[in-house]
């Protein structure tokens, strides 16, 4: 195990960001881009733009080098000023039959956008502790490698240079991690989960140690030493900021690792729970139904079909 939380969930959630098109535009343009029950993101390679949000009161603009993520199913329009008759992005993008297209000259503007594939069960685990909306100025000190990162996404597809396919997938992931690791220095408000907790310098450490060691016996005295918080301080600032409790939360983190176990190993169950620190296979496998409904066999099997 790692004591990376951060890399350890992306894995787990089987997070795969994708770049799938993007446009250039000139003159006047507006696009309007449906709800989608997807992680979108998008980033302003050329010019200016703004971005209204299904459901916010205002637009935000948008500079080069800003990257906007968005979390939830919400339509947003897309324009070069406000108060533009938008066409449907979709029906754009599927008559033209490419993924990327041209608006007026295209000499103004350069956008490129996608989403993130997420495991249908455990992608819940990155879904469920985003904001809905995030956005990042490419002017933020934290955001100095967007630049750079963007650069290189729009030569490799450009040049279609040998590697180019797991090039751009390499770098689209990256910048995917690059946009929440600017989220997270930002100290903009989050849900409570995980993402949450890891933001938080003194909450940070317990988590880093129960990823690091999920089966070790951990006592709420062990992972409060480790914060420099009494017991009774430690529990009341991790269960404000992670939304569970210490304890709860590695039974949680034990299960998801059981799960990933349970369906993607053919280790028998015993050798499962005691290394997830359970003295008795009996004691996982009714830890396991609790928070899954299941009991471990049950679990394999339904798997398997």
């Amino acid at each position: 195990m790692s004591n990376d939380p951060f890399s350890d969930i992306l894995k787990l959630a089987n997070a795969e960001p994708v770049v799938t098109g993007g446009f250039s535009a000139g003159g006047d343009w507006a696009l309007h881009f449906p709800a989608r029950d997807k992680i979108k993101f998008f980033a302003v390679v050329k010019g200016r733009c703004w971005v209204h949000l299904d459901g916010e009161p205002a637009p935000l603009q948008f500079s080069a080098g800003d990257v906007g993520l968005l979390a939830v199913p919400r339509s947003f329009v897309m324009c070069s000023a406000p108060g533009l008759a938008a066409l449907d992005a979709h029906a754009l993008f599927s008559g033209a039959g490419r993924s990327t297209v041209q608006l007026g000259d295209g000499g103004e503007f350069t956008q490129i956008g996608g989403h993130v594939e997420l495991d249908p069960v455990r992608g819940r685990l990155l879904a469920d502790v985003l904001p809905p909306w995030i956005q990042i100025r490419a002017d933020t000190p934290h955001a100095r490698v967007f630049g750079l990162l963007l650069d290189q996404l729009v030569d490799e597809k450009a040049t279609q240079q040998p590697g180019t396919q797991l090039a751009s997938a390499q770098l689209t992931q990256l910048l995917f991690i690059q946009i929440l690791r600017a989220h997270l220095r930002s100290g903009a408000p989050m849900p409570s989960g995980w993402l949450r907790a890891l933001a938080h310098p003194r909450i940070a450490p317990a988590l880093r140690l129960m990823h690091a060691e999920p089966g070790r016996a951990w006592r709420l005295e062990d992972l409060a030493a480790a914060c420099a918080m009494s017991r009774t301080t430690f529990a009341a600032h991790f269960t404000a900021t992670a939304g569970v409790a210490p304890l709860t939360y590695l039974t949680q983190w034990r299960m998801r690792l059981a799960e990933r176990a349970l369906r993607e190993e053919n280790r028998p169950v015993a050798l499962i729970a005691g290394a997830l620190g359970y003295t008795s296979e009996s004691a996982f496998s009714n830890a396991f139904k609790r928070v899954t409904g299941l009991s471990p066999r049950a679990y394999r099997q339904a798997g398997a079909t």
